[in-house]
C-alpha cells in the first residue's frame, strides 16, 4: 500500500570500490599507531603528553560515490585517490594550542609522512568562528604485493575547538543547514569564547612550565 512515503534505494556498493577502501584502514592504523608512539615518547621525556585522544573515520561508499559524482566521475579507485583526499580521516585533540603545532612539527619530522597540504584555521578561523588546524598527509601502506601511497585527512585541534565544533554541527544538523541570523551570531559570539579560553589556558599552561 502506498502511504506517501517512499523507501530510499540504496545503492549497492561496488565489490572494487569495498576492497578499495580497505587501503584506508590500513593507513588510519598506521598513522595511529605513529601518533600513539610520539603521544607516548614525549610524554616520557617531556612530562607532558601533547594529545588528549584521537579519533578517527573513514567515509561511507555511498558518500564517497555522491561526492565523485557531483565531479562528474565515476566510482572508480584511481579516481578516488586522485580526487578525494577525506576519504579517510583521523581527529587529533589536544590539550594546547602549543601542542596542536607540537603534534604537526612531530608529524613533519616523520621520515614516512609526507605533508601534502596545510591549512591552518586557528590563525586564520573561518568567519564563523570555526578553528582547527587541516593537514592532508600521505603515508606509505605496505601490502603483500605492493606499497600503497595514501591521503589522510588529519584534524589537530584543542579541546575546546573540538567541543565548540562538536556542539555546532549537532545544532546544524538540528536546522537542516538552515540557522536563523541571530544563532548564527551567537555561535560566532561562543566561537570567540572558546578562543579566549584556549588563551588562557595556553598562557597558565606556559606559567607552570616556567615555575615547574
Amino acid at each position: 500500500m502506498d502511504n506517501g512515503v517512499r523507501a530510499r534505494v540504496v545503492e549497492p556498493v561496488p565489490i572494487e570500490l569495498a576492497q578499495h577502501l580497505l587501503v584506508y584502514k590500513f593507513a588510519i592504523d598506521e598513522l595511529m599507531t605513529k601518533l600513539r608512539i610520539l603521544s607516548e615518547e614525549f610524554d616520557f621525556v617531556h612530562q607532558h603528553d601533547p594529545i588528549e585522544h584521537i579519533t578517527n573515520r573513514i567515509k561511507r561508499p555511498e558518500a564517497i560515490i555522491e561526492k565523485l559524482r557531483r565531479k562528474g566521475l565515476e566510482p572508480e579507485p584511481s579516481l578516488i585517490a586522485e580526487h578525494l583526499h577525506d576519504v579517510a580521516g583521523v581527529r587529533v585533540v589536544c590539550p594546547f594550542v602549543s601542542d596542536v603545532y607540537r603534534v604537526e612539527a612531530m608529524l613533519r619530522r616523520q621520515h614516512d609522512v609526507e605533508i601534502l597540504r596545510s591549512k591552518d584555521y586557528i590563525a586564520n578561523p573561518k568567519p564563523n568562528g570555526y578553528r582547527s588546524l587541516h593537514l592532508i598527509v600521505r603515508i606509505p601502506v605496505f601490502l603483500s604485493d605492493r606499497v600503497e601511497h595514501v591521503k589522510v585527512e588529519v584534524q589537530v585541534r584543542t579541546i575546546a575547538m573540538d567541543f565548540w565544533a562538536t556542539l555546532e554541527h549537532k545544532l546544524f544538523y538540528k536546522f537542516d543547514d538552515q540557522a536563523p541570523s541571530d544563532f548564527l551570531d551567537e555561535l560566532t559570539s561562543t566561537a570567540h569564547i572558546a578562543a579566549q579560553l584556549d588563551h588562557r589556558m595556553e598562557s597558565l599552561h606556559q606559567r607552570v612550565r616556567r615555575e615547574g
